[in-house]
């Protein structure tokens, strides 16, 4: 939501009791990154806020009157950018003891250490940042402080606020019977008040499922639905590898470092070593330059700093690198300082839609461009291998599980990627004709051959 909240201008009312309650997915990144506010836009220093601080803690922080009325922030840094967490704020200032007037809660867990401890909040003190004389505003996935609006970075989903309402984690989730995970409760027994209500449901639909009509317009950009939710978790490029690429769109969006002679890889967040997965991943065009040497594929090793001392540490360059060569449309494997690799396929560009799909169970990679799987390949043809690049089994690989990658190989550009690992999107656009999927699990621009299926939780449980 990078850019994007969803925003409505509140009626009067003030109040002492407050629930805020979401399901979100996005990681600290050293960025200030509101997920939720209150505040008045005609008055930089009166603001209600919750958001990941830029040293990775969760905060919440509330000013008017001219002072602070209380600050509370996490020991825990939040870094996972593959995880979901539920967040539950209650807050009811009339209470007796003042550390109970405020209280976390993630994923079911009342948090009860902080690194900034909550400051006295005066008993029965009312918000009153949208009294009817104010210009008082509420936000999803953003918010103002200090009049410096701040967006999310990621996924948000069952995002409720009960205004005069104090609830517990216990009101919106629970734990499963079965796997002792924590799990949403999609119809939550709540009051919502006048202004509050429950939005994200079930997709980005702005529209209001408690019994209120509080319906939401977006501010800044478009939101974008996504098959990722809590209880099927898809695989991201992951931004804590060390490639020193950028990340965009809920981390589907790459952008390989500049002024290297090889980038480093930018993998996937999640890794596997059995069964058989397929994804997409869209070239796009560079800053600067023609896509000539970009490589996408899969990798079983460790990952270096793109300041170590090598320069090629390329996807391909080592021993357990599988990568498909724009340039020339080999196959590159333990090359090393060689972009050359083995004849496979036709070379691609700018918007060409990579397929990959990788059936571990017998140790065969396969890739397509645009749909046509190349040499021939046949990936349903199981330990025959028709047409397949055949991958050292994960077991023997450095890290024991393989990921998908993408990098590239050049001083100047810096080479940008979009992947679909099964949401639908190449980042805020949807697929054109979504193609066949026998798993049920994912939507792709193009067919998934039977018997693969999406990098998610669910698919790896298959």
């Amino acid at each position: 939501m990078a850019n994007t909240y969803a925003i409505r201008s509140t009626p009067s009312e003030t109040f002492n009791k407050l629930t805020v309650s979401c399901w979100f997915k996005g990681m600290a990144d050293g960025t200030q990154r509101n997920f939720w506010g209150l505040y008045d836009n005609s008055d930089s220093n009166r603001f209600f806020g919750l958001y990941y601080s830029s040293n990775g803690s969760l905060y919440a922080y509330w000013k008017q009157d001219g002072s602070l009325q209380f600050t509370l922030g996490t020991m825990q840094k939040f870094r996972d950018p593959n995880a979901w967490y539920h967040f539950v704020m209650t807050m009811d200032t009339t209470l007796a003891t003042a550390s109970d007037r405020v209280k976390f809660y993630l994923n079911g867990e009342r948090i009860t250490v902080f690194e900034d401890p909550l400051e006295t909040i005066t008993q029965s003190k009312n918000v009153d940042l949208m009294n009817g004389t104010t210009d008082g505003r509420m936000q999803w996935g953003g918010g103002k402080i200090s009049g410096t609006q701040y967006y999310w970075n990621g996924l948000m989903s069952h995002c409720h606020m009960c205004v005069g309402y104090s609830y517990d984690a216990s009101s919106f989730g629970s734990v499963d019977n079965v796997t002792g995970e924590w799990q949403i409760n999609t119809s939550p027994n709540v009051q919502y008040g006048t202004n509050g209500g429950f939005w994200f449901k079930d997709g980005n639909q702005l529209t209001d499922s408690s019994t209120n009509s509080n319906t939401l317009t977006v501010g800044g950009g478009t939101l974008t639905k996504t098959e990722d939710c809590p209880s099927n978790v898809f695989a991201t490029f992951n931004p804590l590898s060390p490639s020193g690429s950028t990340y965009s769109n809920g981390n589907n969006d790459c952008s390989t470092v500049s002024g290297v002679y090889a980038s480093r890889p930018t993998t996937s967040t999640l890794g596997v070593s059995s069964g058989k997965y397929y994804t997409e991943i869209k070239l796009l065009a560079p800053n600067t330059g023609t896509p000539d040497y970009s490589k996408i594929g899969i990798t079983g090793r460790p990952l270096e700093a793109v300041t170590g001392s090598e320069q090629y540490q390329h996807l391909g360059s080592k021993t357990y690198d599988y990568a498909y060569n724009s340039y020339n449309g080999n196959i590159m494997n333990n090359t090393g300082n060689s972009n050359n690799g083995t004849a496979y396929g036709n070379t691609y560009t700018t918007n060409d839609i990579i397929g990959i799909a990788l059936d571990l169970d017998n140790n065969k990679l396969y890739f397509s461009k645009n749909g046509t799987w190349q040499n021939s390949g046949d990936p349903t043809s199981g330990a025959t291998g028709t047409g397949a690049v055949s991958i050292v089994d994960p077991a023997s690989t450095s890290l024991g599980f393989y990921f998908f990658g993408v990098d590239a190989y050049h001083y100047t550009p810096q080479y940008n990627f979009s992947a679909n690992f099964g949401n639908g999107y190449f980042g805020t656009t949807a697929v054109s004709s979504a193609g066949t999927n026998a798993s049920g699990i994912g939507i792709f621009e193009y067919d998934v051959p039977t018997g693969f299926t999406a990098l998610s939780t669910k698919g790896l449980n298959l």
